[in-house]
């Protein structure tokens, strides 16, 4: 890391946001005083976000819009987005205003001091979920709830994207999603069998407040419960992490 490198990289996944993302942008680099570069990922040319955000560019050097080539959906946009991150640390978040951009300093801070994942949390003391699908919450809360008593993954909230990464840790274990916001989970139960340190905070998760959700809970289950499982059993190599989760690829019905 050089002088000029920024100390985090900010990988934002966009769909067809067009004019509704300059707020969420304006919030971001009102509330970011660390060192950055903020990648806005989205899935074809066509995409309404790039002419927005390539004019919002122009005044702001930091930001840079790219077309991912690993193929659609959010998973891969994420991929693609830690993939092209110039620095240590890689923070995760919505184009759609649910995440607080000014805890992404802080979540940043705890993987310079050494955790793996650092995660902003819904579910501990002081954050709170406001708005959002009924279903979709309480089966995060359960999914996170149990992980932390049962697996002892260091969150209450692994399924949240809102997380910051040391981008050493996710090259060394990769990352395997191919679906929809699964990587949270996988990561934080990846950290687990690693036995590296994953630390929280906590958050208040706002519903978006303009457009639609792209989330179908239906469809992602079988993805999110693949991690689920993965997140117990005994401490592994990064070689055998690997190993193992490319041996155990998702099923479309949910089973493992």
């Amino acid at each position: 890391m050089t002088a000029t490198d920024p100390r985090v990289t900010v990988v934002m996944p966009a769909y067809n946001e067009g004019e509704q993302i300059i707020p969420i942008l304006d919030r971001l680099f009102e509330s970011v005083h660390l060192s950055c570069e903020v990648l806005v990922i989205v899935d074809t040319a066509t995409d309404t976000t790039i002419p927005v955000v390539e004019r919002y560019a122009l005044k702001e050097p930091r930001l840079r819009c790219l077309v991912s080539t690993y193929g659609r959906g959010p998973a891969n946009a994420i991929r693609f987005g830690i993939d092209s991150a110039a620095g240590p640390v890689a923070v995760v978040t919505m184009a759609d205003g649910c995440d607080d951009a000014r805890q992404i300093d802080e979540l940043a801070r705890l993987v310079e001091r050494g955790v793996a994942v650092a995660a902003a949390s819904r579910y501990m003391a002081g954050g709170q979920q406001v708005g959002g699908p009924i279903l979709k919450g309480t089966l995060s809360r359960m999914a996170g709830r149990s992980l932390r008593v049962l697996a002892h993954v260091g969150t209450r909230d692994a399924t949240n994207s809102f997380k910051a990464y040391s981008t050493e840790f996710l090259r060394e274990v990769g990352i395997d999603s191919r679906d929809g916001f699964e990587i949270g989970i996988e990561l934080t139960a990846k950290a687990k069998r690693l036995g590296r340190p994953v630390a929280e905070i906590p958050t208040i998760w706002l519903d978006r407040q303009a457009g639609v959700s792209n989330f179908n809970v239906a469809k992602w289950i079988p993805s999110y419960m693949r991690w689920y499982r993965f997140a117990f059993g005994p401490r592994l190599s990064a070689d055998r992490i690997r190993e193992r989760a490319s041996s155990n690829p998702p099923d479309p019905k949910g089973r493992q």
